[in-house]
């Protein structure tokens, strides 16, 4: 579920289930999404608005995402990209972790992340 805010086309709110084979599972995310003046030739900035236990989600929001940085196509649309976010939080990229703490929890003690990211799903969306 994607759309604007109100009348403003640059500000825009989505909604993704988490992925039914991740800690995420029954979760329901919210995100902002805010458009550039040059866009669809500058990648939208895209945000998680409640926390996310995850390497590549900072805990405000932020999301390191190839896509929305330096390989930005203006061929990719905001379902691509919500598609790739929810892609993301099954598999996650170790190369550029935002959190390197869960990315080390993740790679050494995976039923210890597997088992936070659930509580903080329901914690948080539920």
């Amino acid at each position: 579920l994607t759309g604007p805010v109100g009348e403003d086309m640059f500000h825009w709110q989505a909604t993704i289930m988490g992925p039914s084979d991740s800690p995420y599972s029954g979760g329901v995310f919210f995100f902002t999404i805010h458009f550039p003046p040059d866009y669809p030739f500058k990648p939208p900035f895209v945000a998680f608005r409640t926390k996310v236990f995850h390497p590549n989600i900072i805990f405000f929001g932020s999301i390191c995402l190839d896509i929305l940085k330096d390989q930005w196509s203006f061929f990719l649309t905001i379902s691509k990209v919500l598609l790739s976010i929810c892609s993301l939080l099954t598999d996650p990229f170790f190369f550029d972790p935002l959190v390197p703490e869960i990315a080390h929890m993740y790679k050494t003690f995976f039923y210890k992340y597997e088992n936070t990211a659930r509580t903080w799903t329901q914690r948080f969306f539920f």
